[in-house]
């Protein structure tokens, strides 16, 4: 209670009760979030590509603009064109981040599913694996790790402080960073909307008037969040990227 007014505390606006079964295997508010995303965004991209129009029009416009996006905005410029086979991939982050972003913002949901660190974090080690597996593939294991703990051009008696470091980063960092990233920035957002919108329902009931102001503010601050759930869409998948780009070309 501040100053007459009631805040829920933190726990509740990010744990929800299951709706169904139990422990780990539990359904909450969350996980159909996901479900919900998995099912608009495979829904969209079949509809977008039943019929292959030579001017494309509609869905398959936008689904045609999210791929050159992709392809152009962030594989050619981290990738080169080797990387357009995994444009599936990254084009799949991608929109699964945004559109997860997005219905977070419905009114009546305002729950992010990347405010739930498991969802990034599952993405940040499925990256992970990816990069890992291709640069052993390409290099080899004892290449690639000699590549990773002994950078080449290095005083030799740097290695004593510089080998332990790329180690950790690489192998434990990168991944963590990447989730934790997404993660933090999402669940802040969350946090500042549901305080605002409290606020402007506790105000509204007590004076009718000074509601004003934090419902302004709630208003800009959803409007600054459709940015910011483009921005980590587009971090966190050009990131990727990036670290198998590494992967695939050592040399850089």
């Amino acid at each position: 209670m501040l100053f007459g007014l009631d805040f829920p505390p933190v726990s509740h606006l990010v744990e929800w009760p299951a709706i169904w079964g139990s422990g780990a295997l539990a359904i909450n508010k969350v996980v159909l979030e996901m479900f919900l995303t998995a099912v608009l965004v495979i829904a969209f991209f079949m509809i977008a590509g039943r019929r292959r129009a030579l001017v494309p029009t509609g869905a398959q416009n936008v689904a045609e603009a999210a791929i050159e996006f992709v392809q152009d905005g962030i594989i050619m410029q981290t990738m080169g064109p080797d990387g357009l086979r995994y444009t599936p991939y990254l084009l799949t982050l991608f929109t699964f981040i945004l559109t997860a972003n997005l219905i977070g913002l419905v009114p009546g949901i305002q729950m992010p599913a990347m405010a739930r660190y498991a969802t990034p974090l599952f993405m940040a080690v499925m990256t992970y694996l990816i990069y890992n597996v291709v640069a052993i593939v390409k290099q080899g294991p004892l290449k690639y790790l000699r590549g990773v703990m002994f950078m080449p051009g290095v005083p030799k008696a740097m290695y004593v402080l510089l080998t332990p470091i790329e180690f950790f980063t690489v192998f434990l960092i990168q991944p963590f960073s990447l989730s934790l990233r997404l993660f933090a920035n999402l669940l802040a957002g969350h946090l500042i909307l549901v305080t605002f919108a409290v606020l402007t329902t506790a105000l509204w009931e007590a004076t009718k008037v000074g509601f004003v102001l934090p419902f302004a503010l709630l208003v800009a601050l959803t409007g600054f969040e459709l940015l910011v759930a483009f921005l980590q869409a587009y971090i966190f998948t050009i990131l990727s990227a990036v670290y198998i780009g590494r992967a695939m070309h050592p040399e850089h």
